[in-house]
């Protein structure tokens, strides 16, 4: 329309007698750029139609922007205890995982934080193997990885002591599957000495002791296993045995380690080439300690000697497992063993498979078994064991109620042997596991025992879900049918 007003052009279209249509829509008036979209309520709408962000509230809240400024300044200003509680979660959701953990160590209980510290730094996290924990999980895994990566004489000891204070109450294990030993320099040059290959090529006799962990142990109140391997992984082309000694210095240092504490009740030291004598400085040590549980010294080269040592441990301590596998143990290891077990009333678990004891030794650990009320798992595989000892287990399956794990696999019980056993396997309610792999048994022999394990699992699952009828027999018994 021209630029007339709309008043006088209704005026002329009135006086000249037009009959004029009532307009459907009156265009807005077009304001000039740089207007305030506020005062006009059509452009408003068009604003936040395009905008789905677009709000009235443009200043944050007051709250907010406190909060944000907290985590902004957390590391120099940690305010966390003071906010309220939905205030505390908030900061906690913001922060950062790479704060110093001097000041989060001590602070911070929230689970979901240190979640994030260790799915951020480790891409495999199993928080089930650290009771569910992921501060705990957090402090062993970073401990662990500064212990692994020690240098003896380059790494200063404070980076391990210093983080004492912050873990002290988190550290409940110590897994350790390698200690490095000390970086080997070249001699110096000899005074007078002219000749070009004398001893430019010599390097010095390397000490090989490694981090010793008496000053780390002692300081965590809460420790309860240790896990231990002296060795190097991922060696490569550097490889040399030297990497791989567990020295005597390591060894006194590590048995005034585990005396001292006594909170230790798992205590593991594999394939870090444990002999005889080493063997028994580490167990004179734990003689009566008041907290073992379970000693580990699989995979090391004990033999005869020290197994005689773990024999009088398990008369002086709580020792409830004792794992020996993959060592030196001949019969006369195993009869100090079969000894002690007789009249023991601890230990539930004995493994000493990959050793050989023979039927020498078979044989006295069966006689033990004819009196020992508290072993449940016995492991013998790959020890020369055959139909001698087979014959004298299957007299201990009549009459023996606690076993019930025993294996035999990769042995030469033979097929009279694998009958023995069938036969004491029917006196037997009590075995629910019986490993006769690879150990010549007749198939007919071995499908047999494995009905009546079959049978003894059936009736163990039976008395746990119903335990109160398993309590008498004459329970069942009524008057028409009297006992007798």
């Amino acid at each position: 329309m021209p630029t007339q007003d709309w008043p006088s052009a209704t005026g002329q279209a009135l006086s000249s007698g037009q009959q004029l249509s009532k307009p459907s829509v009156i265009p807005p008036p077009v304001k000039p750029r740089g207007s305030n979209p506020k005062s006009d309520v059509y452009l408003m709408r068009r604003i936040i139609a395009e905008d789905a962000e677009w709000s009235l509230a443009i200043v944050p809240l007051l709250t907010e922007l406190c909060i944000q400024h907290i985590v902004k300044n957390f590391q120099n200003n940690p305010i966390l205890k003071q906010l309220l509680p939905e205030h505390q979660q908030k900061v906690l959701n913001l922060l950062s995982p790479d704060l110093p953990l001097s000041v989060t160590a001590n602070l911070i209980e929230d689970e979901s934080y240190w979640h994030r510290c260790c799915v951020q730094r480790w891409p495999v996290c199993h928080v089930e193997d650290y009771g569910g924990r992921w501060k705990r999980m957090f402090f062993e895994r970073h401990l662990e990885n500064l212990l692994k990566h020690f240098i003896p004489g380059t790494t200063d000891p404070a980076v391990i002591l210093d983080l004492l204070p912050l873990c002290r109450n988190y550290v409940r294990r110590i897994r350790v599957d390698q200690f490095l030993p000390p970086v080997r320099l070249p001699l110096p040059p000899r005074k007078g000495d002219q000749s070009d290959s004398g001893s430019e090529g010599e390097m010095e006799e390397p000490a090989t002791d490694h981090y010793q962990l008496g000053d780390l142990v002692a300081g965590l109140s809460q420790l309860e296993e240790l896990d231990l391997v002296y060795g190097v992984k991922d060696c490569g082309m550097n490889f040399e045995w030297n990497l791989f000694l567990f020295t005597y210095r390591d060894c006194h240092s590590l048995a005034a380690t585990v005396k001292a504490c006594n909170t230790l009740k798992i205590f593991r030291l594999t394939r870090s080439k444990v002999d005889d004598d080493k063997a028994r400085i580490l167990i004179r040590s734990l003689l009566d300690h008041p907290a073992l549980e379970e000693l580990d010294l699989s995979h090391n080269l004990i033999g005869d000697r020290g197994v005689r040592a773990a024999a009088k441990l398990m008369s002086h301590s709580r020792l409830r497992v004792l794992n020996l596998a993959n060592n030196q143990v001949r019969a006369p290891g195993a009869q100090s063993l079969a000894h002690a077990l007789a009249h023991n009333t601890n230990l539930l678990s004995l493994n000493l498979r990959l050793n050989c004891i023979e039927d020498e030794g078979g044989q006295a650990l069966a006689h033990a078994l004819q009196t020992n009320k508290c072993l449940t798992t016995l492991h013998l595989g790959g020890n020369e064991l055959s139909e001698p000892t087979a014959t004298l287990l299957s007299q201990v399956l009549s009459v023996n109620t606690t076993l019930t794990s025993i294996n035999l696999s990769c042995n030469h019980i033979g097929l009279d042997g694998g009958k023995q056993l069938l036969e004491g396997m029917s006196d037997n309610r009590t075995l629910l596991e019986f490993d006769l792999r690879l150990s010549d048994v007749a198939q007919e022999s071995e499908y047999l025992i494995g009905q009546a394990l079959c049978a003894n699992r059936e009736a163990a699952r039976q008395r746990a879900l119903n335990p109160s009828h398993f309590m008498s027999p004459l329970i069942a018994k009524g008057p028409e049918n009297p006992v007798g």
